[in-house]
């Protein structure tokens, strides 16, 4: 039986769902072979997890959060430079002159200092293997022949936390890169439209490379159920819904 997970702790397998004392937001725990890591649902394209002390933000959003109240980052992931993904003002507020700042050559342009990770690279920082993966629309345009998210522009991103393996795909529809993907433990797929995926499109992914558990994200005014009445009978894959509109 598929198990589907709301607004409400549940103690379940590997994963604990309460919410954080930082705010009013979800979190999970998920146990590696170097201990748990928390996930924090900030909301939209945005998370927050915390690893052996260590703190790394993905596409800070100060629409979302009152950032100053959140721990400080170790480690910023950066998809692309959309407005909703590269915020200033809740960089400036997780950002210290210790952070390391993992971004696009797009997102280099804004924002001075860091790393820049093109698709398919890996670098190991702080300790987290990363790897870039593609982002990019097939389908979806913001006119004939520009699509919302082109290729080579958008980073996905696999990080390691002892032996699990995250994926959080930042802005991308069901694109072959992903379906290639192997071992991964935990997905964050998007599913906003018109920009990323359909309910359909994230099915297609998720029974591609089977991720152990999926979570949709930044996924707008789409009805995360939809997901799981196109999945029907995933087996493999479990769906756990967070607040992340």
């Amino acid at each position: 039986m598929q198990k589907i997970f709301f607004l409400i702790p549940v103690f379940v397998g590997l994963m604990v769902t309460s919410v954080s004392a930082q705010g009013n937001f979800e979190t999970d725990i998920l146990k590696t072979s170097q201990g748990e890591l928390e996930i924090t649902f900030i909301g939209h394209g945005s998370l927050m997890f915390t690893f052996k002390g260590l703190v790394i933000h993905v596409d800070p959003f100060s629409s979302l959060a009152d950032y100053s109240k959140l721990p400080k980052a170790n480690i910023i992931l950066m998809t692309h430079d959309h407005r909703d993904h590269l915020d200033p003002k809740a960089l400036e507020s997780v950002r210290t002159e210790k952070t390391t700042l993992i971004l696009t050559e797009t997102c280099a342009a804004k924002v001075k200092g860091g790393i820049v990770m093109k698709n398919g690279d890996v670098e190991t920082v702080g300790g987290f293997l990363i790897e870039a993966v593609p982002a990019y629309n097939l389908i979806h345009m913001r006119s004939e022949g520009v699509p919302f998210h082109p290729k080579g522009v958008g980073n996905g991103y696999v990080i390691t936390f002892g032996d699990k393996r995250v994926y959080v795909a930042g802005d991308t529809e069901n694109i072959p890169e992903m379906k290639q993907l192997q071992n991964i433990d935990c997905a964050f797929l998007p599913m906003n439209l018109p920009y990323t995926m359909t309910p359909e499109m994230v099915a297609d992914a998720a029974k591609a490379f089977k991720p152990k558990i999926l979570y949709p994200y930044h996924y707008g005014d789409t009805d995360p159920s939809m997901l799981v009445e196109v999945m029907k009978d995933p087996r493999e894959v479990e769906i756990r819904i967070r607040r992340m509109k």
